[in-house]
């Protein structure tokens, strides 16, 4: 059988989407997986704060209507981005090993948040991590930026930012752990609910499929 997996476009979510694409191949030889790339309201605005333009299912809503729809098998997110209830006739599988749940500092010049000067420049798109960042040092001034990886990367320095937060996960799934400062102890901040791990999400009753899944589930 031929299984199409759903994903965003971004470089982050493509890496996700082909590593699960690749260890379903190599379990299941016998079917064939290939990624669909769906684009998201999420991905499409960018100029705006996410808790300006919806909920969190602004990046997986398209995804779910083609999983309900039959043109894809299997929808692959990153879990903190998923309302707390997938769409009606949908459900998740098992979850696979988390990653790394812990967010991160990628600094310009300096090696440390200890280091940076009063009034430093720190560029993110969570509240979340907004409100805890300055919980540590309150007078760091925080901007709203938006993207992918490499896009927040790119505006850090054509922003002449001090620094941005991101997810440890997503820099490991990359390769790109070098690019890491620091990294923040859940002590400092506490990470966004299930980062780190993967949202396989497939059609409820769709009990092949969930066994496929469920079978390179680890622990």
């Amino acid at each position: 059988m031929k299984y199409m997996i759903g994903t965003r476009g971004s470089k982050l979510a493509l890496a996700q989407a082909k590593d699960v694409c690749f260890r379903l191949q190599k379990a299941y030889p016998e079917h064939s997986f290939e990624c669909k790339v769906i684009q998201t309201k999420g991905d499409q605005i960018q100029n705006k704060p996410l808790d300006q333009i919806g909920d969190k299912g602004v990046f997986v809503k398209e995804i779910e209507s083609q999983i309900l729809s039959g043109e894809v098998q299997i929808g692959v997110h990153s879990m903190k981005d998923m309302p707390a209830r997938p769409a009606e006739g949908l459900i998740f599988t098992k979850a696979w090993k988390r990653e790394d749940p812990r967010d991160v500092l990628i600094l310009r010049e300096k090696g440390a948040l200890s280091e940076l000067p009063q009034g430093a420049v720190i560029g993110t798109g969570s509240r979340r991590r907004e409100y805890q960042l300055k919980r540590i040092r309150p007078d760091l001034k925080v901007v709203n930026i938006r993207g992918n990886v490499d896009t927040r990367l790119r505006k850090m320095e054509e922003q002449k930012l001090d620094g941005i937060v991101l997810a440890a996960a997503g820099l490991h799934r990359l390769g790109m752990e070098d690019r890491i400062t620091q990294y923040l102890e859940i002590e400092e901040m506490i990470p966004a609910p299930a980062q780190g791990i993967l949202a396989l999400e497939i059609l409820e009753g769709d009990t092949e499929t969930a066994r496929l899944l469920a079978a390179l589930c680890v622990g």
